[in-house]
């Protein structure tokens, strides 16, 4: 029996495409989208050049962005197969949906009451 332990193609490859780099590259993406929502937070809907009414989708598209990020290169969903990566994107798709449509239905509710 053998103490050494298993390398497989599949998992090389994926360790291989994760440089220090490629860490770095993704790091300052996320900085420079951090930085993006701290300016608009802190002095651009403050001195009145936006509302919140266009800053909170523009926060809402940012942080997926930086979601998207985090979770294809440091917890290697990029690296993946497709299946893995769609049991995961779909449920979410579904969510997000509901939550679309309960809160369209919950203006509705609110109309009634009017």
């Amino acid at each position: 029996m053998s103490s050494e332990p298993i390398h497989t193609e599949e998992h090389a490859a994926e360790h291989d495409t994760m440089t220090k780099k490629r860490i770095w590259n993704v790091f300052f993406v996320l900085l420079g989208i951090t930085c993006v929502e701290f300016f608009i937070a802190l002095y651009l809907v403050p001195h009145g050049y936006t509302t919140y009414h266009t800053a909170n989708p523009i926060y809402i598209v940012l942080t997926l962005a930086k979601a998207f990020y985090i979770v294809g290169y440091f917890m290697h969903l990029k690296f993946e197969r497709t299946s893995l990566v769609f049991a995961i994107i779909v449920p979410v798709l579904f969510i997000i949906g509901l939550i679309l449509v309960l809160t369209n239905e919950s203006h509705h509710w609110i109309d009634l009451r009017m």
